[in-house]
């Protein structure tokens, strides 16, 4: 009997097309690697250095290893993740990986590592509530969280993934020389104070932003969604009391 050959969704086509992309810019990166000067010169004074190419290299080899994290938590705790925070989830890779960092959109875009912020924070809040969601209606948590303390779970969550993805630029800054942090200018002049600290800090406050604003969106919905179920249950209870 032949095996019916299983139908690729959505969300494996996204995947696939991210995977792709991924295996492509890493055969890229390490072209350039070879060709790509050591320090900027000044007729090229935007042209890419090797450092560039060394941290899309590490951002492309991570991005492949993290593509496959849903399906690992999937497999590893037996649960379910909706298959739209996935879709998001490798449609931001995309966005932030080969988008951002490959092609280049965080310098010709316009506030393109806002607007990835943003969007991160709102999609991890709202993973934050899925993981509430999972541990309420699983039979090994015996306990039933709030709508309140399911929005701080959730917010708290966000602001926490935020701030280790700020600590990995950080860390790669150290290493590699890089400017992700954005603590000094294209020319190389370090700033000081308040201006060293303003992207890390713009990136945590849109963080919180996009969290908030889905956290809000969560609660109220899980709030509505408690009252018509104890609604219910007091119109089942109040028939049976009838008929008793």
């Amino acid at each position: 009997m032949e095996q019916k050959k299983k139908k690729i969704t959505f969300k494996d086509a996204i995947a696939m097309i991210c995977l792709v992309t991924l295996i492509f810019s890493i055969g890229f990166s390490i072209y350039k690697l070879f060709d790509a000067p050591a320090e900027l010169s000044e007729a090229r004074p935007h042209e890419r250095l090797k450092s560039d190419y060394v941290l899309m290299l590490v951002q492309c080899l991570l991005g492949c290893v993290v593509l496959f994290l849903p399906a690992a938590i999937e497999k590893h705790f037996k649960i379910d993740i909706p298959n739209y925070m996935e879709v998001f989830y490798f449609i931001f890779l995309y966005c932030a990986i080969y988008l951002g960092e490959v092609r280049n959109f965080f310098f010709i875009i316009p506030y393109w590592d806002l607007i990835l912020h943003t969007f991160s924070g709102a999609m991890l809040g709202v993973l934050g509530f899925s993981l509430v969601n999972i541990m309420n209606n699983s039979k090994k948590v015996q306990v039933t969280l709030s709508p309140a303390f399911t929005l701080l779970f959730a917010f708290c969550f966000a602001l926490a993934v935020g701030g280790v993805w700020e600590i990995y630029e950080f860390v790669m800054d150290g290493l590699l020389g890089m400017n992700m942090q954005k603590f000094m200018l294209e020319n190389g002049t370090q700033l000081i104070g308040r201006a060293a600290l303003a992207d890390t800090m713009e990136d945590m406050i849109v963080d919180a932003i996009g969290a908030g604003v889905m956290c809000f969106i969560g609660y109220f919905t899980l709030k509505h969604k408690n009252k018509k179920e104890r609604t219910a249950v007091q119109k089942d209870t109040a028939v049976m009391e009838e008929h008793a």
